[in-house]
């Protein structure tokens, strides 16, 4: 008995970030040739700054106004770019398919009730008995429903409900990587044909003050909106968080090609791993990961699309490992023009990457003087992302003939 493997394909992409929505918007912003301009906000949180969520009709993929209002928004992204992905494959309204669709979603947690928490803070200042004063305010202060709203896997269960996916279905926590494992689980299980087809993604919205406080704790945040991404020495200059909504269509190319599918491209290896990063562990695990997906130490026609985070130091010792790994690919820089969306981090940058490898010619730098120009179309791709406090991952992706 052979153990077949099947090669993975995607076919759908359903993409959102503070560039625009869907992906036509971004296959035309990135095609053109120079640098994108930035969308970002930075007066909301100064000195802090934001990609924040562009305009959207919920309505287009979230028709009932009772879904849209039971959701907060990075659930309500979630949904609306799951929609997008499966109408892109031709799979939206297909119940046949979508009751056999697998689907994982990595997700963080839900968003904070602000107002509580500021007069949490508040009152705390005032007494001594902190542990009372939360009892007092749990049960005083807080919703019920904030609870339920909270909860994690209720994005999976929305797109559920929503778009009619009720194949498997698991969500993975654990910032970037969760996003990473969310893609490395669907892979492997298309792989080994456990699965045929798979809606796979995550989201986050960057304009939460929640999440900018745990960043912001360990000193993280960029502070300077003016200055470019990367630093002359190769560090970059803090972590700007990036709304992004990036669901993917993955399917065995046995059932996408049965069913007459547009393919992108071929994600043809996912590794992961988490661990030390003292001294050259990080760079010795990177090197690892990147010969498990068969990653090219050459070639001009290939693409790296860098998820590092920001923080300086780490993502100076991705930038030197970049160089020193793929020192003839162009690199794009996704933090610089979309900025850092935790969970949904890798699966925007292979979102991306599928665009570039469907395309007629190159894709525009994303960081303007630090990012290579690529004079012809990409024939592969490789995807990064390091997370800012743990976590690693690389994909391959090959353009298909």
């Amino acid at each position: 008995m052979t153990d077949k493997r099947h090669e993975v394909v995607v076919t759908g992409i359903g993409l959102v970030t503070s560039l625009g929505v869907g992906r036509q918007v971004h296959h035309d912003v990135l095609m053109g040739g120079a640098a994108p301009a930035r969308n970002v906000d930075t007066d909301s949180f100064a000195p802090y700054t934001v990609h924040p969520l562009p305009e959207i009709d919920w309505s287009q993929q979230i028709p009932r106004r009772g879904d849209q209002r039971q959701r907060e928004n990075w659930q309500r992204l979630g949904v609306y770019a799951a929609g997008l992905a499966l109408d892109d494959a031709g799979l939206k309204g297909d119940l046949e398919s979508c009751a056999s669709m697998d689907m994982i979603v990595a997700a963080g947690g839900g968003e904070r009730d602000i107002a509580v928490d500021t007069l949490i803070i508040e009152e705390g200042r005032k007494r001594n008995d902190r542990e009372q004063l939360l009892n007092e305010k749990l049960t005083t202060e807080l919703r019920p429903t904030l609870f339920l709203a909270q909860l994690s896997n209720l994005l999976a269960g929305n797109i559920s409900i929503v778009h009619k996916v009720t194949g498997s279905s698991r969500t993975l926590m654990g910032e970037e990587g969760a996003g990473i494992s969310a893609i490395e689980v669907a892979h492997a299980r298309i792989s080994a044909g456990q699965s045929t087809h798979c809606l796979v993604g995550g989201a986050f919205i960057a304009e939460r003050i929640d999440m900018m406080m745990v960043i912001e704790a360990v000193q993280g945040l960029g502070k300077t909106p003016d200055r470019p991404f990367w630093n002359s020495d190769g560090s970059a200059n803090g972590l700007n968080l990036g709304t992004s909504g990036a669901f993917l269509v993955l399917e065995s190319l046995e059932h996408a090609t049965a069913r007459g599918a547009h393919i992108y491209a071929r994600l043809d290896a996912v590794a992961a791993d988490r661990g030390s990063r003292d001294h050259d562990q990080l760079e010795n695990r990177l090197n690892r990961l990147s010969d498990d997906t068969g990653a090219p130490q050459t070639g001009a026609d290939t693409v790296v699309f860098c998820g590092t985070s920001g923080f300086p130091d780490l993502a100076a010792r991705e930038r030197a490992f970049l160089k020193s790994r793929f020192p003839a690919a162009p690199v794009r820089t996704v933090g610089a023009l979309f900025g850092h969306s935790l969970e949904a981090q890798f699966p925007t940058g292979l979102a991306l990457a599928c665009l570039t490898l469907d395309a007629e010619g190159p894709i525009s730098p994303f960081a303007a003087g630090d990012d290579g120009t690529a004079s012809t179309a990409a024939n592969s791709a490789i995807v990064t992302t390091i997370g800012h406090a743990r976590g690693e991952g690389i994909a391959r992706l090959t353009r298909m003939p």
